[in-house]
């Protein structure tokens, strides 16, 4: 009689961890599918941020690019003889380069922001001075050149975008006014700028310039340390620089006026010489890989924090179901799969909203009424499933915390790893704890 009473316990229990097990694989592969959804999602993200910054780029070619000023730099053509091996005689020509003993460059940057529809590019208006002087009489073949190879001298200065030059360009070669003439002979060196005529003399030890351009261009304005010491001093009302390239600024004073940065670099903290010639070894891409300057950046990037977030989704979703879970089996309550795959879509929809309201507002703004909006429809469906209030409420307030946690995440990005991990063992504790006397043989599903 006992053997007989034992078999239906058996029987039961079997049916009961299946019936359990269907449900959770169910469940499993739901969340895959909406892993697959939310990738989607992100790819569709990236597809938007791709689109701003090709309109973005689109605007800027038109304004002017990015600008990188390179020079001056003093070039002295040297006429040179060689003779090949039948004994002919060829004639080419070498360029002497120096660079300043002393470079000093002022500009004051006006900020402004260009819009294509529901994107904005920022762009910018500069004026520069650039001065210093050249020693020549320091270096000792200066004083072997020819008289006709000394009158060919030309300063090179390099501009990345020449749409950008406003107004004519003001250039004075010991106080005397020179001419800018566009383009340049150095084509390794600056493949785009001006070039201006200048007349040395061996009798003459020191030679004094001062240059003004007015610039404009686009996200970043950069500079090469030509001078033996360089010293860039720039001002803008612009709240929100970023500093970039080979050197930081010396001193930089960042405040709601705006910013004032002040570099000085020394020639011992590069890798070219004050002085070459075209013969020996190339300097061009030492000096064109010397830049430093600033960027003008969009303070916040919407497209990367809805990006970030949805790639919690999958954390998203699993607590959500979680709890419905849990609900389902503590309560007594059957909820469908398909029921499940409602709240999941709900929730992917979250992040869809949030990158088309953040482009017409700022995330944060689109974070809160995307969560809002998501947690209020879930929590009303959920009346129906649990047929209890207090668990709708209960289950309201949890979602509220999952998406108060992943903001707070979001705008701590240094300490996402940490806030994730520390948030994901609390909840992994507490379910334990809750679920501790729950008997998992005992449960059963209806299916």
């Amino acid at each position: 009689m006992e053997n007989k009473q034992q078999k239906p316990v058996k029987k039961e229990k079997k049916w009961t961890q299946s019936s359990l097990m269907v449900k959770i694989g169910i469940i499993g592969i739901l969340m895959v599918w909406l892993l697959l959804l939310s990738v989607m999602i992100q790819s569709i993200i990236e597809e938007r941020e791709e689109l701003k910054d090709s309109v973005t780029r689109e605007v800027s070619s038109k304004w002017a690019e990015q600008q990188q000023i390179k020079g001056p730099i003093l070039t002295i053509p040297l006429s040179m003889v060689k003779t090949d091996k039948e004994g002919n005689k060829q004639e080419y020509t070498e360029y002497w380069h120096v660079l300043p003993e002393h470079l000093k460059i002022n500009g004051n940057l006006t900020s402004e922001t260009l819009h294509r529809g529901i994107y904005d590019a920022i762009v910018y208006r500069s004026k520069l001075k650039l001065s210093g002087i050249f020693h020549l009489k320091k270096y000792p073949n200066f004083m072997g050149l020819k008289k006709r190879e000394l009158d060919q001298a030309f300063i090179t200065v390099g501009i990345s975008d020449l749409k950008g030059i406003e107004e004519e360009i003001k250039a004075n070669w010991n106080d005397v006014h020179k001419r800018a003439n566009p383009g340049t002979k150095l084509s390794q060196l600056a493949s785009s700028g001006f070039t201006i005529p200048v007349k040395v003399s061996q009798e003459q030890k020191e030679y004094h310039f001062d240059i003004e351009i007015d610039l404009q261009g686009s996200k970043n304005l950069s500079f090469l340390p030509v001078g033996a010491v360089t010293e860039v001093e720039l001002q803008s009302p612009y709240t929100a620089p970023s500093f970039t390239g080979e050197f930081l600024p010396d001193f930089r004073e960042v405040s709601e006026n705006g910013f004032i940065a002040r570099w000085k670099v020394l020639k011992l903290n590069r890798n070219f010489p004050q002085m070459w010639t075209t013969k020996g070894v190339d300097y061009s891409k030492n000096i064109n890989h010397s830049d430093f300057g600033v960027d003008l950046i969009i303070q916040a990037d919407d497209y990367q924090k809805s990006l970030r977030s949805a790639k919690y989704g999958i954390l998203t979703i699993g607590l959500t179901f979680l709890i419905f879970f849990l609900v389902e089996v503590v309560n007594k309550t059957q909820i469908h799969p398909l029921q499940y795959a409602m709240v999941g879509v709900a929730l992917c929809l979250f992040y869809t909203l949030l990158v088309a309201i953040s482009e017409h507002s700022s995330f944060n703004i689109a974070f809160g009424i995307s969560a809002v909006a998501i947690v209020s429809m879930i929590s009303l469906y959920s009346v129906t499933l649990f047929h209890k209030w207090k668990l709708s409420l209960m289950l309201m307030t949890f979602l509220y915390g999952i998406f108060s946690f992943l903001f707070i995440t979001l705008q701590m990005v240094d300490y996402a790893l940490l806030m994730g991990s520390v948030g994901l063992t609390v909840i992994l504790g507490l379910t334990m704890f809750f679920t501790r006397k729950i008997d998992w043989y005992q449960i059963s599903f209806k299916q």
